[in-house]
C-alpha cells in the first residue's frame, strides 16, 4: 500500500506515465487539498439553529427544576454509615460506600475471584460416553436428563426473581453489588446447562420444557415462581409489616430452598456420577455450580439474619412457623424428587438414602435463619459433599482426587 510519509521524488512514474516538466500552478488556481483554506479560515461561519437544537437547549435550560434534580437532591449531606438498611432506607443508593456490611462486600470479591466459564470444561470424555451404547446405565441417563432438565429452569427463575423483585426492594447498595453478581453467575449456570446439552447432542425441546413435562420437576419449579408474583408486581413495594413479611417470604423461598434445598439431590447424584470417573465434564461444571450456589446460599441467609436484627417486629411467632413449614415443603418436594430420579439404587445411593440427605439438609437450612431443627438425629451420608464445596476453582476435584474417592466409591449403599 502507498505511505505518502515514504513517497520520494526518485519513486515517480516514469516518462510515460508522467510529464518530465511539471506545470507550475498559477496564483488563480485552487490550493491543494491539504493546505488550509485562506478564505475558510477567515469565514464568519454562523450555524444556523434547528428547530431541534432549540428544543435541546430549552430542555437543558429547564433541568434544574425539573424531577432529575430534585432526585438528586443538591445540596444534601453526605451519607452515613447509619443512614444505611438492608429494607426501607433512604439511603442514596447510589453511593456504594462508605460500608455497612463488610460480609456482602467481601462476598462479591469472593464470588468475583471465583469467575469461571463453561466452555473451560472439556467435555469429549462425556461426549463418548453419552453416545457409547453401553457406557451408562438406564437410570444414570435418566438423572443426567433430569438434572439438566431441572436445573436449566430453576437458575433461570432464581435470576428472574433477583431482577424483578429482590434488586428493586433490597435498599443497601454493597448488598446489591453482590446481586449483580449473582445475576452473572445464574446466567453463567443456564449457559453450562445449555452447553451441557449441546454437547451430548440432547434433544433441547424435551430438555428444557422438561418443568412442563415432568411432574417432579414442575412442582419444585411452580413452588419457587408462586414466591416471586407478588413482589415482581410494579406497584408492590416494602414499608409495612405485611409486605415486608412477604419480602422475607421470598428471601427464604429462594435461598433457603431452591437454591438451598432444591439443588442438593441433583448436586449429589452428578457429583457422585463425577466420583466415579463418569460424565466428569458435566460433574466438573455442576462442582462450579455448587460452589457458586453454595456463596449464594450464605449470602442470602446473612441478608435474612439482618433483616431480622433490624426488624424484630417481624419475626413473629406465627411467622416462624410459616417459614419453617415452608422449609418442610421444600424437602417433601426435593425428596419426591428423588424417589421420582432414582426408582432403584444407583450410584452408591437410593431414595432412602437421600431422604435422611435432605432431612440433614432441612435441618441446616432452619438452624441457619434461628429455627428449630425438625428431624432429630438426622446425619450426613455424604460427607464428600462438602469437600467438593470447598474447592478453589483451580483445583479439579475430578482429575487431582479420583484414584482417594474411588476407594470410597467402591461402597454399596444400595
Amino acid at each position: 500500500m502507498l505511505n505518502w510519509d515514504e513517497f520520494h521524488e526518485d519513486d515517480a512514474p516514469t516518462a510515460e506515465a508522467k510529464p518530465k516538466t511539471q506545470p507550475q500552478p498559477s496564483k488563480a488556481a485552487a490550493p491543494a487539498d491539504d493546505a488550509p483554506s485562506t478564505a475558510h479560515r477567515d469565514s464568519d461561519y454562523q450555524p444556523v439553529e434547528s428547530d431541534r437544537l432549540a428544543r435541546a437547549r430549552k430542555s437543558l435550560e429547564e433541568l434544574d427544576v425539573a424531577a432529575g434534580l430534585e432526585e438528586l437532591e443538591m445540596g444534601a449531606a453526605r451519607i452515613e454509615v447509619d443512614d444505611k438498611k438492608m429494607i426501607n432506607a433512604r439511603a442514596d443508593l447510589n453511593q456504594l460506600v462508605p460500608f455497612k456490611y463488610e460480609w456482602a462486600w467481601q462476598k462479591y470479591l469472593d464470588g468475583s475471584a471465583n469467575h469461571w466459564m463453561p466452555q473451560e470444561v472439556n467435555m469429549n470424555a462425556d461426549i463418548a460416553l453419552w453416545k457409547s451404547q453401553d457406557g451408562l446405565t438406564a437410570d444414570e441417563r435418566r438423572i443426567v436428563e433430569r438434572s439438566l432438565g431441572y436445573f436449566s429452569t430453576a437458575d433461570s427463575l432464581v435470576a428472574n426473581n433477583l431482577v424483578l423483585a429482590l434488586y428493586r426492594l433490597i435498599t443497601n447498595p454493597e448488598c446489591r453489588q453482590y446481586l449483580l453478581r449473582q445475576a452473572f453467575e445464574e446466567a453463567i449456570h443456564t449457559h453450562a446447562y445449555q452447553y451441557c446439552v449441546e454437547s451430548l447432542g440432547m434433544d433441547e425441546g424435551e430438555v428444557f420444557n422438561m418443568y412442563r413435562e415432568v411432574p417432579s420437576v414442575a412442582a419444585k419449579s411452580a413452588w419457587s415462581l408462586k414466591h416471586t408474583q407478588s413482589l415482581a408486581r410494579p406497584d408492590f413495594n416494602t414499608g409495612t409489616p405485611e409486605t415486608d413479611q412477604e419480602l422475607l417470604r421470598n428471601l427464604v423461598a429462594f435461598y433457603c430452598v431452591t437454591e438451598g434445598i432444591f439443588f442438593y439431590c441433583g448436586f449429589s447424584q452428578i457429583l457422585s456420577m463425577g466420583r466415579r470417573n463418569k460424565m466428569t465434564g458435566v460433574a466438573e461444571q455442576f462442582q462450579y455450580i455448587l460452589r457458586d450456589e453454595s456463596m449464594h446460599l450464605n449470602f442470602g441467609i446473612d441478608m435474612i439474619n439482618q433483616i431480622k436484627i433490624e426488624n424484630p417486629h417481624l419475626w413473629t411467632a406465627e411467622f416462624q412457623d410459616e417459614v419453617t413449614q415452608m422449609i418442610i415443603e421444600g424437602t417433601e418436594l426435593e425428596i419426591a424428587y428423588a424417589r421420582d430420579t432414582m426408582p432403584r439404587g444407583v450410584l452408591g445411593m437410593n431414595a432412602a438414602i437421600m431422604e435422611e440427605y435432605l432431612h440433614f439438609i432441612c435441618n441446616r437450612r432452619l438452624a441457619q435463619i434461628g429455627l428449630k431443627e425438625q428431624f432429630p438425629g438426622a446425619q450426613n451420608p455424604f460427607p464428600w459433599m462438602s469437600e467438593i464445596i470447598d474447592l478453589r476453582k483451580e483445583k479439579n476435584f475430578f482429575e487431582t482426587r479420583v484414584t482417594e474417592y474411588q476407594v470410597g466409591g467402591a461402597l454399596s449403599w444400595d
